[in-house]
């Protein structure tokens, strides 16, 4: 292993007392300190030298490999591997290189101050992130702690649960927690109006109205939440689809054909860091899949204007494939090549010409071929009758 010369050292409010004495004897050794400015402030007497975060903050990696050889220490709030630099600095930098030295984070802080179990609550980041993010955790009763980007994040926090309904929702916003400058503000998402420092730690206990949009993480959302032309993998089916993709934590799709972005959008929202990639031509179906994701909370998907094959050259190997439009055997076979081991592929046709196709595929490949029809009650003159939809033969498989 590697002789460690870079220190990540977790650093509160409280500054240098409150590391432990063997932490303390790093900083104070170090020769190069790098951090924000709040973080030097907090260890000014040390007599290193300070550098601050480069601009862009990707610049970090080559400044931090610049100083190899001296005795550094990166200064960073809380828990330097949980939403914070240490994870991106040990996926660069051999971990062998590293020590990490962590403090009592804001989250552990925050639950504290609320009285809150860590393993009953949902911890996130907006801080330099889409704030859109957050709604997919909106669920009734639900407890969630939110590192904040700025002082105007909580209220457009509280505008997302308003919106849906969870309005009554409570809020609590904490700010340099740890610190003689400690601050906390309660309010109601309907009411907030408070104005809060930056920086701040945003604990949210989810009140759902009678009224509210239930969004679940289950897939299956009704169609009426998404925005679409008419051509979209409806509800039943979608569930079903997204069943066989198995959606996993930090696991990518390729979503080709993907509309309105139904399924890519459930995909991401069904595990934590899943993300998607969607091939869609039409610019307006693209539109229509970017304002989904948006709303319902999964703005980092990814869309692509492209023709298939030709548009999946070049992109990041997949976990699961789902043709959903432009099926053909030369998709395929270039989807089924890139796909990872153990990855899943679905395939829905409801073309007469498309469901040949892939029972051909399935005598040569294998999987499981179905075909899902769903009918929906619906009003018939005065009374109740049955309309069903244009049934989809699935074809499903996973690489062996």
């Amino acid at each position: 292993m590697a002789n460690p010369w870079l220190h990540i050292v977790g650093i509160g409010e409280d500054g240098l007392v409150g590391l432990t004495p063997a932490t303390r004897a790093v900083v104070e050794a170090a020769e190069v300190i790098v951090g924000g400015e709040r973080h030097h402030a907090l260890t000014e007497v040390c007599g290193a030298e300070q550098i601050s975060w480069p601009s862009p903050f990707d610049a970090l990696l080559g400044t931090l490999e610049g100083q190899k050889g001296r005795r550094v220490v990166v200064l960073a709030s809380g828990d330097p591997l949980w939403f914070s630099v240490g994870a991106r600095i040990g996926r660069h930098i051999d971990p062998g290189e590293i020590t990490y030295h962590p403090q009592v984070g804001a989250f552990q802080l925050a639950a504290a101050r609320m009285g809150w179990s860590m393993a009953d609550l949902e911890t996130l980041t907006v801080h330099g992130r889409p704030v859109e993010q957050m709604i997919a955790f909106i669920q009734p009763d639900a407890r969630l702690l939110v590192l904040t980007t700025g002082a105007e994040t909580p209220g457009q926090i509280a505008a997302f649960l308003t919106r849906r309904g969870f309005g009554k929702s409570r809020m609590t916003v904490l700010a340099h927690m740890g610190g003689n400058d400690e601050a906390r503000f309660d309010g109601v998402a309907e009411s907030w109006t408070f104005d809060v420092p930056p920086f701040n730690t945003l604990a949210v206990e989810c009140v759902a109205a009678p009224d509210a949009a239930l969004l679940p993480r289950v897939p299956g959302l009704t169609d009426e939440l998404f925005q679409h032309d008419g051509t979209m993998t409806k509800q039943e089916v979608r569930a079903a689809t997204l069943a066989k993709l198995m959606p996993m934590r930090g696991a990518l799709l390729w979503d080709i054909g993907t509309g309105c972005g139904s399924v890519a959008v459930e995909w991401m929202r069904g595990a934590r860091y899943a993300r998607a990639i969607g091939i869609e031509p039409r610019a307006d179906r693209r539109a229509m899949a970017a304002a989904n994701a948006l709303a319902l909370g999964v703005p980092k998907l990814e869309l692509i204007d492209g023709e298939v094959p030709g548009a999946l050259t070049g992109l990041e190997q997949p976990d699961a494939v789902f043709i959903g439009g432009g099926l053909s055997a030369e998709v395929f076979a270039a989807a089924w090549a890139a796909l990872r081991p153990l990855g899943r592929l679905v395939a829905n046709a409801v073309t007469l010409e498309s469901e040949a196709l892939l029972g051909e595929l399935h005598k040569e490949h294998g999987g499981q071929l179905v075909k899902l029809a769903v009918s929906r009650a619906e009003p018939l003159g005065k009374l109740t009758g049955w309309r069903s939809l244009r049934p989809v033969t699935q074809w499903s498989l996973i690489k062996r």
